[in-house]
């Protein structure tokens, strides 16, 4: 089998939650496991920090691989899902996982694969975790999947947990309060393991400080600590420049980063908590901490996050995809001076689509369209209920032929923006990056 072949094996045998939503999800970890004895348990072998929430955990291990590479170390890094290529997943110093080795991993353990049959991810996190033993990495940045407790991350011991946030999202599997959602990230923290938890929300902050305890584990709030003040530097689009602040004391002035979204600030607190505590044990500098964070996207491959594609009109897709990380994705483009907003919007047929709409400004001009994976809410049914918001526009079967409709309509001023899912942000970067 060459790759292609090797990814239509995995994505056509094994349940993938990202295609087939509730079907592919496992009420515990007996697979993963399975699958960790069956390989030795690789990820003891180096180590491991441990991040979930429901917004901005890709953006933080993004920023803290970055930044423990420009500290020297050889820095592995698991996020989900992908955008483009199924390799973004797996990434060592920022680049992908050969081709060469996802088909000899396969062709070499279909054996276990097909007696297990673990869902999708389950394999891929067994994968990843053995690939970084085999390129003797130093420590790796590991993302859970979609919660915590019974992710397939969760075997490891890291040296650190993080949460960043808490919010509604997965609620059929995670629960219907935040108080739920929060005991399910809450099951990443580990006996004698610091843990940073991004906000402390008054709903939550009781069931992280009771796990901890129970744990007998440091926590740290980091939003008690420390802050950001967001500086004007000019027209750049495509960068951020932060003060930092920690106990209302300046810590840091003029922090450069290249991640563009406003509602990277936060993330930057928490990423702010884990550097400090890290600081010392991993001897990480002010001057590791000041080029990391300028060069996120070149040292990890970080895409779909408030990415700017093109100019005139400006063109943003951003990957914010619940009721919170899209409500700070619209504040910041209400904000913006531009002729008139394009959204090009789709959403998965499991989200809380009514809450979602009640976000979006009516004077935008609107194109629905649906991602080409089986959860995607129907094009036409997502239109006829943004109707009840007083959001107008039309129906796209294909993310491809909205954005072209947006372009030929936008004027030079205007901004277009893609988002609403992860996969409508994937279904335009794949088309964006052939064209």
């Amino acid at each position: 089998m060459n790759y292609n072949d090797t990814l239509e094996f995995l994505y056509s045998s094994l349940p993938m939650y990202q295609r087939i939503g509730k079907a592919a999800y496992k009420s515990d970890l007996d697979d993963t496991i399975r699958l960790d004895n069956y390989f030795g348990k690789p990820h003891r072998e180096f180590i491991t920090i441990h991040i979930a929430g429901t917004n901005g955990k890709g953006s933080v291990s993004h920023i803290l691989a970055s930044v423990l590479q420009s500290a020297g170390y050889k820095t592995g890094l698991y996020t989900s899902p992908h955008f483009i290529d199924f390799r973004e997943r797996i990434r060592v110093n920022g680049k992908m996982a050969e081709e060469e080795y996802i088909v000899d991993f396969v062709k070499d353990n279909k054996g276990i694969i097909q007696e297990l049959e673990p869902s999708f991810f389950e394999m891929t996190v067994a994968l990843a975790f053995l690939y970084f033993k085999q390129k003797d990495v130093d420590i790796a940045v590991i993302e859970t999947g979609m919660g915590g407790r019974l992710d397939s991350t969760n075997i490891i011991t890291p040296r650190l947990s993080i949460i960043t946030n808490i919010g509604f999202d997965h609620t059929q599997f995670l629960g219907e309060t935040l108080e739920k959602i929060a005991a399910e990230k809450a099951g990443i923290i580990k006996n004698q393991v610091p843990v940073v938890i991004g906000r402390s929300q008054n709903e939550v902050r009781d069931v992280f400080t009771t796990k901890a305890r129970e744990m007998n584990s440091e926590i740290y709030f980091a939003d008690d600590n420390f802050s950001v003040v967001k500086r004007t530097k000019g027209d750049n689009k495509y960068e951020n420049v932060f003060d930092i602040y920690r106990k209302g004391i300046p810590l840091v002035r003029e922090l450069y980063t290249d991640l563009a979204g406003d509602y990277q600030a936060l993330n930057i607190i928490t990423f702010m908590q884990a550097f400090e505590l890290l600081q010392n044990s991993l001897e990480l500098s002010t001057d590791s901490l000041r080029c990391g964070l300028r060069h996120v996207k070149d040292n990890t491959g970080l895409i779909g996050r408030w990415q700017i594609m093109r100019e005139s009109p400006l063109v943003i897709c951003d990957s914010s995809h619940n009721y919170d990380g899209l409500r700070h994705a619209i504040s910041q483009l209400m904000k913006m001076k531009a002729g008139k907003l394009h959204f090009i919007f789709g959403i998965v047929n499991d989200k809380d689509v009514d809450s979602i709409l009640g976000l979006f400004p009516g004077e935008a001009e609107y194109y629905f369209t649906r991602a080409s994976i089986p959860r995607a809410l129907n094009h036409e049914i997502l239109r006829e209920k943004a109707v009840k918001y007083s959001l107008r526009g039309k129906a796209y079967s294909s993310v491809d032929d909205a954005y072209n409709s947006a372009l030929s309509n936008a004027d030079a001023g205007d901004i277009i923006f893609i988002g609403g899912s992860i996969f409508v942000v994937a279904d335009f970067l794949k088309d964006f990056s052939n064209k």
